[in-house]
Parts: structure tokens; C-alpha cells; sequence
């Protein structure tokens, strides 16, 4: 009997959780997403390294580093030290085989441009793959965050800059309240598929696990809301508007 009431009183405390985490994003005034296995279905570092012919390694280095003993940034300077791509490798992946969009996800976009949301990539990723994916969206470029590679004048692979806030462990949260502090934004929601993306809240307001293209077990359980494809987010939008359509005054 007891564990019946239990598990009665949990019940409505989730759904309360999921009903503030819905209210949130109606409301809104910044969105943030991640890019890699969210916005896009690829993961760039992994297609940059399968384009380079060390795809099976960087793979290798990918699923050690998950492990937790390397830091974020000693990670992706491993991984890349590998790599090595040099610019006209870069520019060859993006025209030869460009990011592709998580279906809804360019409505989406224009649904909460229109709505006067602000728009922001925020990814571990590569600058100049994610500017891509932003004009796609007609997201503008000041609204990328992302790590920039750097190359030496004949365009051979020089580093990465490693002063970009993205470059370092709980990188996406600092991003988020440099926003908060630059633009003053009431509420940012995150939204994204990895514990890099659920770590960002707080200094975000709310975050929504994405598992449309991959799922990530951690973050599926403990996200308040979680969704599988972007249409789940347009329906909500759509039930704001009609909400507020539907609002009388006395």
C-alpha cells in the first residue's frame, strides 16, 4: 500500500517537471543547439577523419577518450594531431559530402525566428563545418560558436585555437552565460544529444535531450524532456500559438 502511494506522489512531480520544461521553451527568448548528432545526423570530427583515411583510428581514440580520463580539449588535440587536415581537405568534405540536416530541423528554426527567438550553435565541432550548417538555417555567423582550425599559409594543418570557450571541458556553459550577460536573455534553453550538452544547464534555463539520430542512455534517462525527432518541438510551438489565440479577456 505504502509503495503504491509512493510511487503515486513521483508520478505527478515528473510530470510537473515536464510540464515547467515545456512552458520554458514556449517562452523562450534564446534556443541553443548543438551540431553534431543533433542539428546535424554526422558527427564532423568522425567524417573529417574518414576523409582523411583515419577514420577507424580516431574512432579508437573517440571511444577511449569517453572513458573520462582525458579532458576535452587533450581529446580533440589528439584526435586532430592525427587527423592533420589541411584546408583544402576541409573544403573538399563540405562540397563533397556536406552535413546533412536532421529532418524538421530548418522549420523548426524559421518557426522560432519567426516567433523572435534568438538562434545559437553552440559545438565541440569545426567552425567552418558549422558556419556551413548555419547558412543553411539562415542562422548569422555571430550566432556560431565552435572551434576554429588553424593552417599554415600553404594551408597544411596548423593546430586548433585553443582561446575559443569551446575548446574546454563545460565549454557549452560558459558560452551560454557569456550570452546571458552579453544579451540578457531571460531564458536559454539547450538542446542537444550529450552529457556536453545537458552539463550546460544550468547556466541554461532548461534543457531538451535529443535522441533523433543517436541515443546517449545517460542523458536520455536524466533529461526532464527528452524527444525524438523536432516535430515534437514544432507541435508545442503551435499549441503556444493557439493557446494564445484562444486567450480571453473580460
Amino acid at each position: 500500500m505504502s509503495a503504491n502511494f509512493s510511487l503515486c506522489k513521483k508520478v505527478p512531480l515528473r510530470m510537473g517537471s515536464l510540464f515547467e520544461m515545456k512552458e520554458k521553451f514556449r517562452s523562450a527568448d534564446a534556443v541553443c543547439f548543438d551540431v553534431d548528432s543533433t542539428v546535424i545526423k554526422e558527427e564532423g570530427i568522425d567524417e573529417l577523419a574518414k576523409f582523411c583515411g583515419v577514420g577507424d583510428a580516431v574512432a579508437e581514440m573517440t571511444r577511449r577518450a569517453m572513458g573520462g580520463s582525458l579532458t576535452f580539449r587533450a581529446a580533440l588535440t589528439e584526435r586532430l594531431a592525427l587527423i592533420r587536415p589541411s584546408r583544402e581537405q576541409v573544403q573538399a568534405l563540405i562540397t563533397e559530402h556536406p552535413p546533412r540536416l536532421t529532418e524538421g530541423i530548418k522549420e523548426l528554426v524559421c518557426r522560432l525566428h519567426q516567433k523572435n527567438v534568438q538562434v545559437f550553435l553552440i559545438s565541440g565541432g569545426f567552425r567552418s563545418i558549422v558556419e556551413h550548417v548555419a547558412s543553411q538555417l539562415d542562422i548569422p555567423l555571430t550566432n556560431v560558436y565552435a572551434n576554429r582550425l588553424k593552417f599554415y599559409f600553404n594551408g597544411e594543418y596548423a593546430g586548433f585555437d585553443e582561446t575559443q570557450l569551446t575548446a574546454e571541458s563545460g565549454g557549452k556553459g560558459k558560452v551560454i552565460a557569456q550570452l546571458k550577460e552579453k544579451y540578457g536573455f531571460r531564458t536559454i534553453i539547450m538542446i542537444g544529444d550529450g552529457a556536453t550538452d545537458m552539463e550546460a544547464c544550468p547556466p541554461a534555463d532548461g534543457f531538451i535531450g535529443f535522441g533523433g539520430n543517436v541515443t546517449r542512455q545517460q542523458v536520455k534517462e536524466k533529461a526532464k524532456w527528452y524527444i525524438n525527432d523536432f516535430e515534437e518541438l514544432l507541435r508545442e510551438l503551435e499549441n503556444s500559438i493557439k493557446m494564445n489565440h484562444n486567450d480571453i479577456i473580460y
